[in-house]
């Protein structure tokens, strides 16, 4: 396969882009995640201030944007893993991208409500 066979193409650069921003975000949540459950045994109260703070409107949005983040990771991770091993793989890489999306699209429009229920809730009422 040519060098630059993967990305070719505006999709396929913005689907570059994609992997890798939310691949640092997911990091920085993982790094964010440890901290905070590291804290737990430096002060017990602090610890529960910050738990507090995860139960606003506002990180709950943030978890659905990083539900958002993994899921798409992982989807174009396969995609990409398809493209490099499959021998068809780079002949098909944009219908895989356009798959990936659709079935991200999919997947976040069913995990709206389970993940935004309770501020959903706290918003409009039941």
């Amino acid at each position: 396969m040519p060098a630059g066979t993967l990305y070719r193409g505006r999709e396929g650069m913005w689907s570059w882009v994609a992997h890798r921003v939310t691949g640092v975000l997911i990091f920085f949540f993982l790094f964010a995640h440890v901290l905070d459950t590291a804290l737990v045994r430096v002060s017990p109260e602090s610890y529960d201030t910050v738990i507090k703070t995860y139960k606003t409107p506002l990180v709950n949005l943030l978890e659905y944007g990083l539900t958002a983040a993994i899921l798409f990771h992982a989807l174009n991770g396969l995609r990409v893993v398809a493209v490099d091993f499959w021998s068809k793989g780079p002949k098909y890489q944009k219908q895989m991208l356009w798959t990936v999306v659709g079935v991200w699209v999919v997947l976040m429009a069913g995990a709206f409500y389970p993940i935004l229920q309770h501020t959903l809730i706290s918003w409009f009422g039941e």
